[in-house]
C-alpha cells in the first residue's frame, strides 16, 4: 500500500513537472492566451482554460491507459515485465534522469500550429481550447517524453496500474495550467511574473528529479542486476 501511495504521488509530481517544463509551459500559455484574447468576459477566459486542461488531461489519461493496458493484454509480455520490471527499471530511470539533466539530448521539438489552424480553432470559441489541449498533449519534447514514456509508463507497469497512475499524471499536468487560467482571467500582467518564477522553479525541480532518478536507477541496477545488497 505504501509503495502504491508513493507511486501515486510520483505520478502526480511527474505531471506537474511536465506541465512546467519550458516547451509544454510555453504552449500552455500560448494556447490559453490565444483562445482568451477572443473572449470578452473573464469567466469565459477561465472556462476556456478549464476546457483546455480537460482536453490535455484526458489525452494523457487515454494514451497512458492505452499503452499500459495493451502491454498487459499480451500474457507473455505481462508475465515477463511483472517478473523482471525491477531489472528494467534501473537503466530506464538512469536514462530518463540523464535526459532531464540534458546530459543526453535528442532531436524532438514540441508541436506548433499554423496561423490558419489557429484561426480555425479560434472559430470554435471556448470549445476550441479543448482541441488545442488534445493537440499539444500529443506533441512531446525531450523533457516531456522522458517524463511520460521513460518514467510514468514504467511506473504504471511496475504497479500494474493502467488507469489510476495515468489519471493522476493527467491531473498533475493540469494543475499549473489552471493557475494560469485564473491569472488570465484577472489580467495578463500577472502572467509574466509567475512565468519567470515557474521557469526558475522548473530548473531546480528538473535537476533534483533527474538526480533522484539516477540515484534510484543506480540502486535498482546494483540490487536487481548485479545482486549487490545495500
Amino acid at each position: 500500500m505504501e509503495s502504491l501511495i508513493l507511486g501515486a504521488m510520483t505520478a502526480c509530481w511527474l505531471g506537474i513537472l511536465t506541465s512546467i517544463s519550458p516547451c509544454p509551459l510555453a504552449t500552455n500559455i500560448a494556447a490559453i492566451s490565444y483562445i482568451g484574447k477572443g473572449v470578452s468576459k473573464p469567466r469565459l477566459v477561465l472556462l476556456s482554460g478549464f476546457i483546455y486542461v480537460a482536453g490535455r488531461m484526458l489525452t494523457y489519461i487515454a494514451l497512458g491507459t492505452l499503452i499500459v493496458a495493451s502491454i498487459f493484454s499480451i500474457p507473455e509480455i505481462s508475465r515477463m515485465l511483472q517478473k523482471n520490471m525491477n531489472i528494467f527499471l534501473g537503466p530506464i530511470l538512469i536514462l530518463a534522469g540523464l535526459v532531464l539533466l540534458k546530459v543526453i539530448k535528442f532531436g524532438l521539438s514540441g508541436l506548433s500550429i499554423s496561423e490558419k489552424m489557429q484561426n480555425r480553432v479560434a472559430g470554435y470559441g471556448v470549445w476550441g481550447s479543448g482541441l488545442l489541449g488534445i493537440i499539444f498533449a500529443l506533441s512531446f519534447c525531450p523533457t516531456s517524453a522522458a517524463l511520460f514514456f521513460g518514467s510514468l509508463i514504467p511506473l504504471s507497469i511496475k504497479h500494474n496500474s493502467s488507469l489510476i497512475l495515468p489519471s493522476l499524471y493527467g491531473i498533475g499536468t493540469g494543475l499549473p495550467v489552471i493557475i494560469f487560467a485564473f491569472l488570465f482571467a484577472l489580467g495578463a500582467k500577472y502572467v509574466s511574473n509567475v512565468f519567470n518564477k515557474l521557469t526558475q522553479i522548473e530548473l531546480w525541480a528538473r535537476w533534483i528529479t533527474g538526480i533522484i532518478f539516477i540515484l534510484v536507477g543506480v540502486y535498482y541496477s546494483l540490487v536487481y542486476i548485479f545482486h549487490i545488497s545495500l
